[in-house]
């Protein structure tokens, strides 16, 4: 059985996301594990929306293969539950696979399960969350990440990943990719790709840009000069080259850089495609470039991010 743990003020989407895919995936294998809602109390339990959850009282830890932790705003006094974080140490110590969504990895810090491991949860809780556990290993730039039999994920949708990389897992890649599409899901994301959008970050509010922005991602594997993308807006290549660095803080060859390393770095991670034909596709055109921009950005080779993201 997997159980999902949730308190009050918990965010919706932290749970209901993780119990969709356990529930499609349950379509096409019959061996499933059951999914069930537990909570310190049975009864309805009110979200952050509130909207109210049936849940049970938590189980004997017999019953449980697999234990998912929300997050929300409620979790500052989950924390200072002895019942719950008990409970936690106790499916731990017996080999439950414990995993948090977002800000549920304090929960799992609390109880000494993340100490010396490798974490992630949402961006924005980094500065306080290594304050408060500076055991953990916590790496804010992951969508999921898994250390032995702890998995932490990142905010809230990054739940859906987690739980397709458990049911990859537990039923293998085929049954994952047949979940992913019947939950019309673009990609199945891999846990070492990161939390921020660079096409997000690039288009400002109500930007005059951002359908170029948008055309650009669409387009990575054309020579994107500067007069070309100035010809698209109808505008000289001095003139959109000023405009565009005032509007989004980035020349346009590094937003087209940006974008390229992006879409590469998704491909590297999320599929088995050579890197010589992910170089092709996305502009970079010769692989050993695309290394080059890879280690300025990264740190690190396409194939060496490749090989840490299948071992995590």
């Amino acid at each position: 059985m997997i159980g999902i743990l949730i308190f009050p003020d918990f965010q919706l989407l932290d749970a209901s996301g993780p119990i969709a895919v356990f529930e499609v995936a349950a379509r096409f294998t019959p061996v499933a594990s059951r999914v069930k809602m537990l909570a310190l109390n049975a009864g309805p339990v009110q979200s952050s929306s509130g909207i109210e959850v049936l849940a049970s009282a938590l189980l004997s830890s017999d019953c449980l293969s697999t234990l998912i932790v929300a997050g929300g705003n409620g979790v500052d006094a989950v924390v200072k539950c002895e019942t719950t974080i008990s409970f936690l140490r106790r499916l731990a110590e017996q080999g439950v696979r414990v995993a948090s969504v977002c800000s549920g990895a304090y929960v799992l810090a609390e109880a000494g399960l993340l100490d010396g491991r490798k974490a992630t949860t949402h961006w924005c809780c980094t500065q306080d969350f290594l304050s408060r556990y500076p055991k953990v290993k916590l790496d804010p730039d992951r969508i999921f990440l898994r250390d032995g039999n702890v998995w932490t994920s990142a905010g809230i949708t990054a739940g859906i990943d987690l739980a397709l990389a458990m049911v990859a897992e537990d039923h293998g890649d085929a049954i994952a990719r047949d979940t992913a599409r019947q939950l019309v899901l673009y990609n199945r994301r891999g846990g070492a790709q990161q939390q921020f959008s660079s096409l997000l970050e690039l288009k400002p509010p109500n930007g005059r840009f951002s359908a170029l922005l948008t055309w650009v991602r669409e387009h990575l594997d054309k020579p994107l000069t500067v007069e070309m993308l100035a010809e698209q807006v109808g505008l000289s290549s001095r003139h959109f080259t000023r405009i565009f660095a005032a509007e989004t803080g980035s020349t346009p060859s590094k937003a087209i850089e940006r974008l390229r390393l992006e879409v590469a770095r998704e491909r590297v991670l999320s599929s088995g495609e050579l890197i010589e034909r992910v170089a092709v596709t996305t502009g970079f055109r010769d692989p050993e470039r695309m290394r080059r921009a890879f280690l300025r950005a990264f740190g690190q080779s396409p194939q060496t991010l490749r090989r840490a993201s299948r071992s995590s």
